[in-house]
């Protein structure tokens, strides 16, 4: 070994100093290269950081239940939840779980307070009531409602049946013909957090077209007929439910669905007693000027 290491020694010549010199330049010339190449890549850092930081912008809204409400009277909610609805037969465990969260007593008068966790309709003014919770939970139950959905309400009332809806779906369109009572409603819902839910004051006759086609469609006054424009927006594979019949007389809940090529059919689900849906649907039934 060490004959080799001599022999090795032997052939190495001197390196003029301008040569090595030369080496030098070079090396550093190319670390400065990478030194460039690598300060180049880092504004791109940021980029995708504030990419994906518009994408968690994008998530869609959710209710926030920071109001001091949903910690209010949970007892009596829990208690509607299994004593009327669950014994029902309402499954659904998202259904079940909107109904232990939303506080229905914020969505009555406050003298009617006391009386928000019985299963039974109360009248909110104007001619118009918030609906019988079991009858909420089984309307809410029919649609089969997905986090990815997007819902249409025809008569928003105090805006009870919309947050219930709004605690399952992605979002929710409801539309209250009586002004008032959809500017109160639209405040309540603000007010407890509910970002997923727009109300506007028309006539749900004729649904919100611009939001359309809806994964499902819900209707909380009776009518004698179904309107056309309700099935034209509601989506293939979609689901809608209302109460047809006599304003003042008998009444059944309808649970109509569209497939895929748009073939629509009804099943008449449960017999109800709802408020008079008021507007064109009125003149839809009188017959032709002749």
């Amino acid at each position: 070994m060490a004959a080799n290491h001599s022999r090795l020694s032997a052939k190495l010549m001197p390196v003029p100093l301008c040569l090595l010199m030369l080496a030098v330049i070079s090396l550093g010339a190319g670390l400065l290269a990478f030194a460039a190449e690598d300060k180049e890549a880092e504004p791109n850092q940021p980029k995708q950081k504030q990419k994906a930081a518009k994408k968690k912008e994008k998530k869609p809204p959710r209710p926030d239940h920071s109001h001091p409400a949903f910690t209010e009277r949970t007892k009596e909610r829990n208690r509607l939840v299994s004593r009327w609805i669950e014994r029902q037969g309402v499954r659904d465990p998202n259904v079940l779980r909107a109904m232990r969260t939303v506080p229905r007593h914020e969505f009555v008068r406050p003298g009617d307070s006391r009386r928000a966790y019985g299963d039974h309709p109360i009248p909110i003014g104007l001619g118009q009531t918030i609906s019988q919770p079991y009858i909420v939970a089984y309307m809410t139950e029919a649609l089969k409602l997905k986090p990815d959905h997007k819902v249409l309400e025809v008569g928003t009332g105090s805006g009870y049946q919309a947050a219930v809806c709004a605690e399952i779906a992605q979002q929710v369109y409801t539309i209250e013909i009586i002004e008032e009572l959809a500017k109160s409603a639209k405040k309540r819902l603000k007010d407890l957090g509910y970002p997923n839910v727009s109300v506007k004051a028309a006539d749900g006759y004729f649904g919100w077209p611009e939001h359309a086609p809806f994964d499902a469609i819900i209707v909380t006054a009776a009518a004698g007929l179904v309107p056309p424009p309700l099935i034209e927006q509601l989506k293939p594979n979609g689901r809608m439910i209302l109460p047809l019949g006599s304003p003042y007389g008998s009444q059944t809940l309808v649970l109509i669905t569209k497939d895929e090529k748009g073939e629509v059919r009804s099943k008449a689900v449960l017999p109800v007693r709802f408020v008079p849906m008021t507007g064109h649907i009125l003149d839809s039934k009188k017959p032709p000027r002749k």
